[in-house]
């Protein structure tokens, strides 16, 4: 009986919250005020188109890793065993120590703490180093104990959290800070793929297969073990935690299009957002952002922690959970000493050559009893999407693709959109689909026993 138990609605909002905090970090609160001051009166086009991104797939993602055994190593073995690997290994590290777990450091010192420094003191690179040393010691702390995760962030950061953005996003609203501009850019041409390409910078969709463990962890810690009621709670979890990422991204993406005719144009949505809270709230707005983002990286810093430690647990398990997680910390520390610009420029490259296949991933996990579970499939949906990618991250890379791009350009539908591996992961599905029925109706034919 006790296999059956189904989350409590109290349980289920605790774990929902909790997943909202992991989720919302400092760049979902800095891209959603961009957004919406280039794209102006085109604003709610192109938040749709990043909600798919940064909404949509996140939620899929959480939902596809509870359905399939709870690990995306599990999620990719249905591709290959050693593609799960590979894979799972590259989000790990891109998501974690490379790149993700970084940028919450980084980023949470360069809003939260540089604009109350003295002129010129941030120079030297010792108060980065100092906070870093501070923020992952703390980083460390929450995430020694996983199965205390839900209460401490479900329960302690996530109202304050919530309680901070909400101040921000309500004045911003009912005291708009000026009318809406004429869209700029690509989000004057094309806002709704534009905003669906800046909703990878989330990093979400893939920070999902990483979160997934996390949730479901936290699922079977309430005393739930059936597999239906673990995907059961964790869509249920899940809809709590991105409704509330929605309605965060549409209000920064409102105070975004109302800011650029007093703001003027700023050069990132860190700077948009201190600029709407010093106008909104004069010093005490700049302080309530810093909180409000140093909670968000902090929450995010805790969650990819634990999700790598006990990923890489499992990878080596000789190895002591406490160890893996000091070594992350440590590590990530001293890479988000390398400074924001710098990782972000490292970062969109790789995240344009990994997300496609992320997606992709998800999206016929959700069709894998319609195909059959073909494993050729996965591997033709994962390739077709890949061979396209890998030249969309060269090119972000700087590195001349102009003869491939030009031919891309003329006869690939939905590549000038930045989208242009849809068709050929779908085509490589379908061919994958039939070599799949082919192998399976010739293995019948030779073993009467499996038919």
């Amino acid at each position: 009986m006790n296999s059956k138990k189904a989350l409590s609605l109290k349980d289920t909002t605790t774990i929902g919250m909790m997943m909202f905090a992991l989720f919302l970090g400092a760049g979902n609160m800095i891209f959603p005020p961009a957004l919406g001051q280039t794209a102006g009166t085109n604003v709610w086009t192109a938040i749709t188109g990043f909600l798919i991104t940064g909404v949509g797939l996140p939620l899929l993602g959480v939902i596809a890793i509870g359905l399939t055994g709870g690990t995306l190593r599990d999620l990719a073995s249905r591709v290959h065993p050693g593609f799960a690997i590979v894979f799972s290994t590259l989000i790990y590290l891109a998501i974690g120590p490379f790149f993700g777990i970084p940028r919450t450091g980084t980023v949470a010192y360069e809003i939260g703490v540089i604009p109350f420094l003295p002129e010129g003191l941030n120079a030297n690179g010792v108060p980065l180093f100092i906070y870093t040393i501070l923020f992952f010691a703390i980083t460390f702390w929450f995430a020694l104990n996983p199965t205390k995760l839900v209460d401490r962030i479900g329960k302690i950061l996530t109202p304050v959290l919530i309680i901070v953005i909400g101040l921000i996003v309500f004045k911003g609203i009912f005291d708009p800070l000026g009318s809406f501009s004429a869209p700029k850019g690509d989000y004057a041409s094309t806002p709704f793929f534009t905003g669906f390409i800046n909703g990878y910078l989330t990093m979400d969709a893939i920070a999902a297969l990483v979160f997934g463990i996390v949730v479901i962890n936290a699922v079977k810690s309430k005393g739930v073990s059936d597999k239906k009621e673990i995907a059961k709670a964790t869509t249920k979890a899940g809809i709590i935690a991105v409704s509330g990422l929605a309605l965060v991204y549409l209000s920064l993406a409102f105070v975004g299009a109302t800011s650029r005719n007093v703001l003027g144009e700023m050069d990132n949505g860190g700077a948009i957002l201190t600029g709407a809270a010093d106008l909104l709230f004069g010093q005490f707005g700049i302080i309530l952002l810093a909180v409000a983002i140093t909670f968000a990286c902090l929450t995010t810093s805790i969650g990819l922690v634990t999700a790598c430690g006990e990923y890489f647990k499992g990878l080596m398990p000789n190895v002591s959970y406490k160890l893996i997680i000091a070594i992350l910390c440590i590590f990530s520390g001293a890479v988000a000493n390398v400074g924001l610009t710098q990782l972000i420029n490292l970062t969109l490259p790789v995240l344009i050559g990994i997300y496609p296949l992320a997606i992709a991933l998800i999206g016929y996990s959700y069709l894998h009893r319609q195909f059959n579970g073909y494993r050729e499939v996965y591997i033709g949906g994962l390739l077709g999407a890949g061979m396209i990618s890998i030249f969309d991250a060269l090119a972000q890379m700087n590195i001349d693709i102009t003869a491939v791009s030009s031919v891309f350009e003329a006869y690939l539908p939905l590549y000038t959109q930045g989208v242009g591996w849809i068709v050929p992961s779908i085509i490589g599905a379908l061919i994958g689909y039939v070599i799949g029925r082919t192998r399976s109706q010739l293995n019948e034919n030779t073993d009467p026993k499996e038919a």
